[in-house]
């Protein structure tokens, strides 16, 4: 399955008749899952609008090299690093023969020089320019660089000539730019996964809440975007980075975790519960600090919502993915787990080994299967229990 789910395409377009399609491209590389951010020539601002590029990408659209707001920051540069595809349509005959040669007199251009990313180019024009040895010989410099070159198509073009020339059509651009990619066992699933501990108030300096570390939640949600996965990850507090692609929503309490993770359900494959919820909150919380006064000061608790159970309960439910983290009977409570809350999967596991720790041993349950995942650093660990819900996913 071809995805651009988590890619970053930076789409050059230059000034041919062609750019108008560009519009049409943009949305559909979008819908492939694709971030889009857009360069243009002052020549394609004759084409298409930048206000059109801007209102369709939901990006800023860079025009000029010598851009002051940008370039305080090296703007063109940050770009050129950002991209993980410059892709270059329509490709003048004019543009081909500059990057050829390797100008950099406008943003465009320069950036072609200054990524390390892939590069493809969608020529466009009259068919006798396409046919001349000048723009051959630019092809040739370009294909020799690693360049990839995406078509011309033939048939009727701008002038009334009829022949090769013509820019490839926005939906076949997209595929071909899937193409340059590996695509993971995950490409185009939705995942949301929770994470970390939630904080109960006690009053608004004291909370009651565990020791999760949150590092399993994250490994997880860098190896499904790694594995082409659309990944949004609800995190309570945990001094972690947010993985690179992962939309992060964070919250404090079970219930702010529970919001969240219902309205996440509405275009989900995969949910996976790896949050330490606290089982119980406070009936009241105080206003202001509680005052040290007795030696003893008691706490009525009542239970907080069971996240993995409702999402579980769901008429239109994902893939439900649990976690045990126990301290005695492992396998026992974590089957007892997979059927009291309707799982289609668990992992069990030492919550004493795991607790802050970078390592993990687990075992996967499912209601026919049982399979040990050995110790290993939780990224590692955390790639073989994707392989496992993949190789679920494919027998649903």
């Amino acid at each position: 399955m071809l995805s651009l789910t988590n890619k970053r395409i930076l789409l050059g377009i230059t000034g041919g008749i062609a750019a108008y399609k560009c519009a049409e491209l943009t949305r559909l590389l979008i819908k492939a899952g694709a971030e889009v951010r857009v360069g243009m020539t002052r020549a394609a601002t004759q084409f298409i609008t930048p206000l059109t590029m801007q209102a369709l990408s939901g990006q800023r659209v860079h025009l000029d090299l010598l851009d002051s707001d940008a370039e305080a920051a090296m703007g063109h540069i940050e770009l050129a690093r950002w991209a993980d595809l410059v892709l270059i349509a329509p490709a003048t005959a004019d543009f081909i023969a500059r990057i050829s040669q390797g100008q950099a007199d406008d943003i465009l251009s320069t950036l072609v020089l200054a990524t390390s990313a892939k590069i493809a180019v969608a020529p466009a024009m009259n068919q006798a320019m396409w046919a001349d040895n000048s723009t051959v010989s630019n092809l040739n410099v370009l294909v020799d660089r690693g360049y990839h070159i995406f078509g011309p198509a033939e048939g009727e073009q701008a002038c009334g000539d009829i022949g090769p020339g013509r820019m490839l059509e926005p939906a076949q651009l997209v595929e071909l730019s899937a193409s340059l990619f590996e695509t993971g066992e995950l490409a185009g699933k939705n995942f949301v996964i929770t994470g970390g501990p939630t904080r109960e108030a006690i009053d608004p300096v004291r909370f009651i809440s565990n020791h999760s570390s949150g590092k399993m939640a994250y490994a997880l949600a860098a190896e499904a975007v790694a594995a082409g996965a659309k990944v949004t990850l609800i995190s309570g507090p945990v001094n972690l980075p947010t993985p690179e692609s992962v939309k992060r929503i964070d919250v404090i309490s079970a219930a702010q975790m529970l919001v969240a993770t219902l309205e996440a359900m509405t275009d989900c494959d995969v949910f996976i519960g790896v949050a330490a919820v606290a089982d119980y909150r406070p009936i009241e919380i105080g206003k202001q600090k509680i005052k040290k006064s007795d030696e003893k000061m008691l706490l009525s608790l009542i239970k907080n919502p069971d996240i993995i159970s409702e999402v579980a309960q769901l008429v239109d439910k994902p893939f439900v993915v649990g976690f045990a983290a126990e301290t005695n009977d492992i396998l026992s409570n974590g089957k007892d787990k997979l059927k009291r809350k309707g799982l289609d999967m668990l992992f069990a596991n030492n919550a004493t080994k795991t607790f802050n720790n970078d390592s993990i041993v687990v075992t996967a349950l499912t209601e026919t299967n049982e399979t040990e995942l050995k110790e290993g650093n939780k990224n590692v660990v955390a790639r073989n229990m994707l392989q496992l819900i993949a190789t679920a996913l494919n027998k649903r």
